[in-house]
C-alpha cells in the first residue's frame, strides 16, 4: 500500500483553519486575489453560477478538503453542470456532466487542452518537473505523447497480455498465501506490469527496491499534486523560496529527492543491460533504438526517460487503486461473485484458468468490470485541464487561464444513466438479450486530448486480475479466533486517486474441488 506519510498530514487535508491563519498572516497578500471587477462589468456574459466566495480564501471554506468532488457535486445540484467557483486567487470552472464535458473537452479540444501553470509549479516544487502529465499543450508534449502511444495503443497493448496473466497468477498466490499484506501485494501487481512494460524489469515479487521507490515517491505526489494544493502555493508563492525549515518546504525536499531516485534508477538499469546486450522488449528500449541515429540524442534519451518514468508512476498508482476498489466492491457484494463464477464455470470450465480469449463470452464479468470502475472512481477528479483562451459556452463567459475541473465522480452519479447511483449493479450494464450495452464508462479515463493513453494496458491489467482471482477463490471478510467475521470499514485515502485501506480480507478457494494441488496447477500454467 501507499504509505502514509506524517510529514505531509497538513497538506493532505488544507484544512479550512490552515487557509485562514495563512490568510491572516499574508494579508499584504490580499491584493493578489481582489476579483477584476470592472474587467468582469465588461464582459458581455456572466460567469457561470456558483457559491458566492469570500475575500481571499474564494470558496475554499465550502469544499470538504478529503472529497472535493463531493462538494463539487452538491454545487452542481444546486448550480448546474457548469460552476464557477474561486480558490484562494485561482478561478476554477467545475464540469459536472458528460455532455459539457464532451462539449467543451473533446468538441473544443484545442482551447482545453493545457494544464494550468500553477499545477505545473507545484509538480516542480515537489520534484516532479518530468511529469508530462502536466506539461503545457506543445511540441515536447506531443512528443511525450508520440512515446505513449506507441507504446500503449490497442495493436502494442495486446503483447503485453501473457505478461499480466502471468503477473495476475502471482497476485493470486501472495493474495492466498498472506491476505494480510493484500494492498501491497497489489501495489507490487501493478507496478511490476508497467515495469515490464516500460522498462522490460521484472521486478521481485515481495520487496523489490525500485517498486518501494516508487511506492514512497508516489506516496508524496497522489497527495500533494492537487488543485488545492496548488491554489495554496497560488496564493502564496514564497513557499517556493522559503527556507528548508519551513513545513511545507521540508516536504518538498523530502518529496524531491524520492522523484530523482525514481526518475533515474530504472533507466540507467535500461541502459546498463542495452551495453551488456541483455535488454529485453520494452518501451524504453524501443524508442532509444527508434531515435538511435536522432541529431539530438540526447534530448531524445531525456524525453524518453521523462515519459517512461511518468507511464511508470501514473499507471502504477491507478491500476493498484482500481484493484483496491474493485476487491472491496466484490466483499460487499458476494452474490455478484458467485454470479461471475457461475458465469466462468459455464464457459471457460474448472480445469484451466480465463484467458483473454474468453472475454468476449464473459459479459457479466466484463459488467462488474464497468461497474465497479463507475460505483467508486480511482481518480473522482480527473487531471485538471486550463483555457489557452477565453470562451463562451452556453451564454456564459470561462476566463482564459481558469482551471477546468472534470468532476467524473458526479458524471457516475447522474442518476437519470444510473438509477440508484450509490448501488453496486452490474446488470446496469447488460441488455435483456445478456449481451452488454455500450457505455464503457469511458469518463473514468478523462477526456479530449489529455485521455489517459494507458488505459487499454491498465484494463486488460485489471481484467486479468478479477478473471483470475474468481475462477479461484471466493473473497470473504477475515474471521477471528471465534469464527466471527472480522469488518471494519476502511479508511479512504484520498488525493488524485482515491482508495480503501485497512480491509479485512481473506481469499479462500471457491469450492471444495479446488484443492490446493490443483490451485497451485492452475496458477502455474500458461
Amino acid at each position: 500500500m501507499l504509505p502514509v506519510i506524517p510529514d505531509v498530514t497538513f497538506l493532505a487535508d488544507l484544512r479550512p483553519a490552515a487557509f485562514i491563519l495563512a490568510s491572516v498572516c499574508v494579508l499584504s497578500l490580499a491584493a493578489r486575489v481582489v476579483r477584476r471587477k470592472s474587467d468582469k462589468q465588461q464582459q458581455a456574459y456572466p460567469l457561470p453560477p456558483g457559491p458566492k466566495p469570500l475575500p481571499i480564501v474564494g470558496n475554499v471554506l465550502g469544499i470538504d478538503p478529503s472529497q472535493p468532488w463531493v462538494s463539487y457535486t452538491k454545487w452542481g445540484n444546486e448550480y448546474g453542470d457548469l460552476v464557477y467557483s474561486r480558490l484562494l486567487n485561482q478561478e476554477i470552472i467545475v464540469i459536472n456532466s458528460e455532455k459539457v464535458a464532451q462539449d467543451l473537452l473533446e468538441k473544443r479540444s484545442s482551447n482545453y487542452s493545457d494544464r494550468p501553470a500553477i499545477l505545473r509549479t507545484t509538480n516542480d516544487f515537489f520534484g516532479w518537473k518530468f511529469n508530462s502529465v502536466v506539461f503545457p499543450y506543445g511540441d515536447k508534449w506531443r512528443f511525450h505523447r508520440r512515446l505513449f502511444h506507441e507504446a500503449f495503443r490497442p495493436n502494442a497493448a495486446l503483447v503485453y497480455r501473457p505478461m499480466q496473466l502471468s503477473k495476475a497468477r502471482d497476485l493470486v498466490r501472495n493474495l492466498i498465501a498472506d491476505a494480510n499484506n493484500h494492498g501491497s501485494y497489489v501495489q507490487t501487481h501493478s507496478a511490476s506490469i508497467i515495469m515490464n512494460v516500460a522498462f522490460g524489469y521484472d521486478p521481485a515479487p515481495r520487496h523489490d527496491p525500485l517498486v518501494e521507490v516508487v511506492e514512497r515517491a508516489v506516496g508524496y505526489a497522489v497527495k500533494l499534486i492537487r488543485p488545492e494544493v496548488a491554489a495554496f502555493i497560488g496564493a502564496f508563492p514564497w513557499i517556493v523560496d522559503a527556507p528548508s525549515w519551513f513545513p511545507m518546504k521540508r516536504t518538498a525536499i523530502s518529496s524531491q529527492k524520492l522523484a530523482d531516485e525514481m526518475r533515474d534508477a530504472p533507466f540507467r538499469q535500461v541502459e546498463a543491460s542495452m551495453a551488456s546486450g541483455t535488454a529485453a522488449q520494452s518501451m524504453v528500449v524501443d524508442a532509444l533504438y527508434r531515435y538511435k541515429d536522432a541529431e539530438s540524442l540526447d534530448y531524445i534519451k531525456e524525453n524518453v526517460k521523462e515519459a517512461s518514468v511518468t507511464a511508470f508512476a501514473a499507471a502504477s498508482e491507478t491500476t493498484a487503486s482500481t484493484v483496491l476498489n474493485l476487491l472491496y466492491a466484490l466483499v460487499l457484494h458476494p452474490d455478484v461473485q458467485h454470479k461471475v463464477q457461475a458465469e466462468i464455470d459455464a464457459i471457460v470450465g474448472s480445469d484451466r484458468l480465463p484467458e483473454f480469449s474468453d472475454r468476449p463470452y464473459l459479459p457479466y464479468l466484463e459488467a462488474v468490470l464497468r461497474e465497479s470502475s463507475r460505483w467508486h472512481l480511482t481518480v473522482p477528479l480527473s487531471i485538471p485541464h486550463s483555457t489557452t483562451e477565453a470562451d463562451i459556452y452556453n451564454g456564459y463567459f470561462i476566463p482564459q487561464g481558469a482551471t477546468v475541473i472534470t468532476n467524473s465522480y458526479a458524471m457516475s452519479r447522474n442518476s437519470a444513466k444510473y438509477p440508484n447511483p450509490d448501488s453496486f449493479v452490474p446488470e446496469r450494464f447488460i441488455l435483456p438479450d445478456g449481451t452488454l450495452n455500450d457505455d464503457t464508462v469511458d469518463f473514468a479515463f478523462g477526456f479530449g486530448r489529455r485521455i489517459c493513453v494507458g488505459r487499454y494496458v491498465a484494463d486488460a491489467s485489471v481484467w486479468s486480475v478479477l478473471a483470475t482471482l474468481l475462477a479461484t477463490c471466493t473473497i470473504v471478510p477475515q474471521k477471528d479466533e471465534r469464527g466471527i467475521e472480522v469488518w471494519a470499514e476502511p479508511e479512504w485515502v484520498s488525493g488524485i486517486t482515491s482508495f480503501p485501506k485497512g480491509l479485512k480480507l481473506d481469499f479462500i478457494p471457491r469450492s471444495p474441488e479446488m484443492t490446493h494441488d490443483k490451485l497451485t496447477m492452475l496458477l502455474s500454467n500458461l
